[in-house]
């Protein structure tokens, strides 16, 4: 590999760092299609994104844990248990584009109603948690989409920004250590993945300082609509590049 492909890897995952730690989630989203155009290997790519996803949860669970909706957490991760190994069969099964662009109009159609029509949701219920987190595991062990359910369920739930924040980067961290260490055992580590990992892994540091910076600049009565916007945005990202 390059000199230059690394500064590139490495400039990916920071950029997909900063949208993490700034919304609290997306990584995946955004850093997957600029890893893809790169030339290194897509089980490489799934990894360090994997990686980088469990070392900002990490970050952000250490500053923001008083603020994480427990009882929720708690449904959320043990459902994401049962989808883990789903998600594993999954990804030799379904095509990532077919799934990326399933995922795409779905977050776009979603992101769209609800700032057309915000309000409560039946699907806003605690024992909603248990399918969204299954899907979080299935998706996040499969293509590191674990983001995608958890973010529908907390704007469901209109949750706060810091509950909101926390109770999402809770789940990323208990998720972020069962869908590495499945994506380790079921194959999908390589040679070339610690080492990026490591030379990454400042740029994680600093883009989840500066990710937090901005996430506290963002007033709280404006959050839920910057959210679902952001939701839309990664949706069309998902439908045009959608591995």
């Amino acid at each position: 590999m390059t000199p230059g492909t690394v500064v590139l890897v490495v400039a990916a995952v920071f950029v997909a760092s900063m949208v993490r730690a700034t919304f609290g989630f997306g990584e995946a989203v955004v850093g997957m299609p600029l890893l893809a155009l790169l030339p290194i290997g897509l089980h490489t790519a799934i990894s360090l994104i994997g990686l980088t996803g469990l070392t900002v949860a990490l970050l952000a669970v250490i500053t923001g844990w008083r603020h994480v909706d427990r009882p929720v957490l708690a449904r959320l991760a043990c459902a994401t248990v049962a989808g883990i190994p789903v998600g594993l069969a999954l990804v030799t099964l379904a095509p990532a584009t077919v799934v990326g662009t399933t995922l795409g109009v779905f977050l776009v159609a979603y992101g769209g109603c609800s700032l057309a029509r915000p309000g409560p949701s039946r699907l806003s219920r605690p024992g909603w948690a248990l399918p969204f987190g299954f899907a979080a595991g299935a998706l996040g062990s499969a293509y590191n989409f674990n983001g995608v359910p958890v973010v529908v369920y907390g704007t469901l739930r209109q949750w706060d920004p810091h509950r909101f924040r926390g109770t999402l980067q809770a789940h990323f961290l208990v998720s972020g250590v069962l869908v590495v260490t499945g994506q380790g055992l079921g194959g999908l580590w390589t040679p070339d993945l610690f080492g990026l990992y490591g030379l990454a892994l400042p740029t994680i540091l600093a883009a989840t300082a500066l990710g937090t910076m901005l996430h506290r600049r963002i007033p709280a009565e404006r959050f839920s609509r910057i959210v679902h916007v952001v939701v839309i945005a990664l949706g069309a990202v998902l439908v045009l590049n959608p591995a």
